[in-house]
């Protein structure tokens, strides 16, 4: 969605929020200074404030009673800038009011204002603004000055007017300004009174589509749903043509039902197909909805209009892979890596993973290589480390990694975890779980360490540690599905304490009802108590979610002994093509071939 700039929404919240206080001989700049973040204004002396006067805060000679009080205004303003110089906030605050409330001068009135919120008293800087409004009720300036701090302390009653006032003020930029219109209320937390305001700040404006926008974005924000799509509805109908309308309309749809809103964003596509933004959003939602082959041709359509858009190169590049089209996904990979984007480490971890899929090993560590900081960072160092193991150079492969994580010990623990998979898989079990208990002295409590070491443990036949180990991480974690899962699934695995295994997974299965391995382990335990329709049903639920070759190997054994052979041999079979080196799979075919 484009956004429209609001000369509103910046001018009437330009004092609203932590004010800086510029030196009476400070350069003009034109008194429209970005706020100051809250809690952190800048300190006074970097301001270089100087006791002198300027033309910015010369009292007008009709509202002082001679020279006699403009000497007075001179040395009251000297006496307020010295103490604001020295840090005496409050004091300097004080004194520009008690000057502007005797002259009600607006250049002082104006100064007063910005000195009072440095000071952090907005209280009296409401007091000044509504001064300022009765002073000179004509100024723009006081206008927003005191519709900024009537938004900012959630004061609504009576803001109509003035709002409305000052959207009549400018009509050039009035349809922006009422796309801003909720931004100025977001933190205000009565939606209700929020919805009530903005339809009196729109009534005047109801022939134009961007006030009932504004009604629909503060009816929805309200939870009056079915008022936000009746206004949202409203609005293209009076440019059936709007785009921001469209994508409204849909996004409030989407919240009973993502059909719905992908329904109308496809019938305004179809009506106005130079929709770019709203074909962007549409192809999005299919995505969404995991309908990849219509997103897909959706984009590629998008790609021959916009070739060099990243936001339309990209999303195709990760649904040719999704569906692995890598030749596809590769092209627009390179192609993305060639264009103005901030971050390029996403393409180059992704072309890193076509290259290690083609057994282009040099060429995936390559691209790894170009993988900067941020989500991908971690998963380019492990698969980096695993192709050079792979290459038979572990130590250089434990070396990437720990270099890795010395440059961010933030990621130290996945970065061992992923040290002692590599030990694992060179079969050097005991120095995989060696190095797990090395870093446990250093942190007894690291939940991912307890169990990665838990099954390392497992795998050299010591029971006792693994079970120590996953019984103090369901103490630390006592809502970790995958430590009862662990612990259950091991009793039976062995055929031992299949009851307490039992209820392990159940409370396993509660914590995450669809996750596909719990459902596996589920299926074994009923398996060893004798329950093969049990079984089989929370197979095929977690085969059908993950095609996994463990959970392969066991639909392939229960299968059998229920006597569908046929059935249990193809199974197994069509997972040796996906899974060609598991051992899981040639031991199965193996015990269950005629």
């Amino acid at each position: 969605m484009k956004y429209i700039k609001s000369t509103l929404l910046g001018a009437a919240l330009a004092l609203a929020f932590g004010m800086s206080a510029p030196a009476a001989g400070d350069p003009p700049q034109d008194r429209q200074e970005k706020p100051s973040k809250a809690g952190k204004a800048a300190k006074p002396g970097k301001r270089a404030p100087r006791a002198n006067t300027s033309e910015s805060i010369v009292p007008n000679p009709e509202a002082t009673d001679g020279s006699e009080l403009t000497g007075q205004v001179v040395y009251q303003v000297l006496l307020a800038e010295v103490a604001l110089q020295r840090g005496r906030n409050e004091f300097a605050s004080q004194a520009y009011a008690d000057l502007a409330t005797r002259t009600r001068d607006a250049a002082i009135l104006e100064r007063a204002i910005e000195v009072a919120g440095y000071a952090r008293r907005f209280d009296r800087v409401q007091q000044l603004a509504r001064l300022w409004v009765e002073v000179d009720p004509e100024s723009k300036r006081a206008q927003q000055v005191l519709v900024g701090v009537l938004v900012m302390s959630n004061q609504l009653d009576g803001l109509a007017p003035q709002l409305i006032s000052m959207l009549e003020a400018d009509r050039p930029a009035l349809p922006g300004n009422l796309l801003a219109l909720n931004r100025m209320f977001a933190r205000n937390p009565d939606r209700q009174a929020v919805l009530q305001l903005i339809k009196k700040v729109c009534a005047p404006f109801l022939d134009l589509p961007e006030a009932h926008y504004a009604l629909a974005v503060a009816a929805s924000a309200a939870g009056e749903h079915e008022q936000a799509l009746a206004e949202a509805r409203q609005a293209l109908q009076l440019r059936p043509d709007w785009e921001p309308g469209a994508l409204l309309q849909a996004q409030l749809l989407a919240r009973k039902s993502p059909g719905e809103a992908i329904v109308s964003l496809q019938a305004f596509a179809e009506k106005y197909p130079q929709a770019r933004d709203v074909q962007l959003h549409l192809a999005r939602a299919l995505v969404g909805e995991k309908r990849y082959a219509e997103a897909k041709r959706l984009f590629e359509q998008l790609l021959l209009a916009y070739p060099n858009n990243p936001d339309v190169v990209y999303p195709v590049a990760i649904l040719a892979l999704q569906e692995n089209d890598k030749v596809l996904a590769e092209a627009q990979l390179k192609h993305l890596v060639t264009l103005d984007i901030p971050d390029k480490s996403a393409p180059y971890y992704y072309l890193g993973q076509v290259a290690e899929e083609n057994r282009q090993e040099a060429e995936a560590l390559a691209y790894y290589r170009q993988v900067g900081p941020g989500e991908h960072y971690l998963p380019a160092q492990i698969r980096s480390a695993a192709i050079i193991a792979q290459q038979g150079k572990l130590d250089e492969a434990r070396s990437l990694l720990r270099d890795a994580a010395a440059r961010d010990p933030q990621l130290r623990v996945q970065l061992v975890i992923a040290e002692a998979a590599l030990l694992r898989d060179a079969k050097q079990t005991e120095a995989a779980l060696q190095l797990l208990e090395e870093d446990l002295k250093e942190q007894p409590a690291q939940t991912d360490l307890l169990y990665e070491s838990a099954l390392m443990a497992e795998r050299l036949g010591r029971l006792e540690l693994m079970e120590s180990r996953l019984r103090k991480l369901i103490e630390l974690q006592p809502d970790s599905a995958q430590a009862y899962n662990a612990l259950g699934y091991s009793y039976a695995d062995r055929n031992v304490r299949l009851p307490e295994a039992r209820q392990l997974i159940e409370k396993a299965l509660k914590l995450a009802p669809n996750d596909p391995f719990i459902l596996d382990s589920m299926a074994w335990v009923l398996y060893r108590q004798g329950d093969l329709e049990g079984a089989l049903t929370h197979l095929q639920r977690a085969y059908a979610q993950r095609p996994d070759a463990e959970i392969a190997a066991h639909l392939g054994e229960v299968l059998w002994m229920l006597g569908r052979k046929d059935e249990a041999q193809r199974t197994l079979r069509e997972a040796q093509k996906k899974h060609p080196a598991s051992e899981e799979i040639q031991e199965a075919l193996k015990r269950f071939s005629p």
